[in-house]
């Protein structure tokens, strides 16, 4: 049985990897996040040849957005073969830009770690 809120079991379940059309794949990575009011949302990276896909943590706060909170608590990316992967500077400034208040939710790092988004993100540009 999952925990509820076992980010990390709950985006590996949601791997699916699969080709897309010539160029493409997709569920290689997922993402789940956890939002303060303490629903879970997941989604996947879209990989395609032109550089218009987008990461698993775009898609998870996509499916967050559209169900109509913006605040998260915790987030995590995980590879199809169970790395936990940090996310990048564009999934890092996404986060933030979508509430001002997740500049400090919690990031899974590898080797079981947890930081702050403000810790992965400093020196705003912003501010």
């Amino acid at each position: 049985m999952i925990e509820k809120y076992d980010l990390q079991t709950i985006a590996k379940n949601t791997l699916r990897p699969r080709k897309l059309a010539r160029n493409g794949k997709a569920g290689y990575v997922a993402s789940a996040l956890l939002t303060k009011d303490d629903n879970v949302y997941t989604g996947v990276a879209i990989d395609v040849a032109c550089s218009i896909g987008f990461c698993a943590e775009h898609s998870a706060i996509a499916a967050m957005v559209t169900a109509g909170e913006t605040r998260i608590k915790e987030i995590i990316a995980v590879h199809r073969d169970g790395r936990i992967l940090p996310p990048c500077g564009r999934c890092r400034e996404f986060i933030v830009q979508i509430h001002n208040k997740n500049y400090d939710c919690a990031v899974h790092l590898p080797g079981d770690r947890l930081f702050p988004l403000s810790e992965l993100l400093p020196e705003r540009w912003d501010v």
